[in-house]
């Protein structure tokens, strides 16, 4: 299965939960619950040192509001982006968020999360 073959509102029955884990896990500073909808390629390329050290040092990964608005959906190959507005709520302005889906063993994994 493909999931750009999926329909935009069936993209973001699945992405926006899993959207929503990843900022309440990020304020948390909970790398397990974090980490635990990553394909195995991004869990492997993950290092769970380093990124811990990003949730302490971060004051945007401490801080992301709750509400944040949806922007679209990019398809490539067999993955979807999803892309989001994504405010803080200790620190002024917007970021865009990109949350990357895709299947692996029959089931959606996030294969990709970036705040820029």
């Amino acid at each position: 299965m493909n999931i750009i073959e999926k329909s935009d509102e069936e993209i973001l029955e699945l992405a926006h939960p899993m959207w929503a884990d990843l900022v309440k896990y990020s304020n948390e500073g909970n790398y397990g619950a974090f980490t635990r909808q990553f394909s195995s390629t991004l869990i492997a390329g993950a290092n769970e040192v380093e990124m811990g050290k990003q949730f302490a040092r971060s004051e945007l990964a401490k801080n992301l509001s709750p509400d944040y608005e949806y922007l679209g959906i990019i398809r490539r190959g067999e993955h979807v982006s999803v892309l989001y507005k994504q405010r803080s709520t200790a620190k002024p302005g917007e970021w865009l968020g990109r949350l990357v889906l895709g299947y692996e063993k029959d089931k959606v994994r996030i294969f990709g999360a970036t705040i820029f």
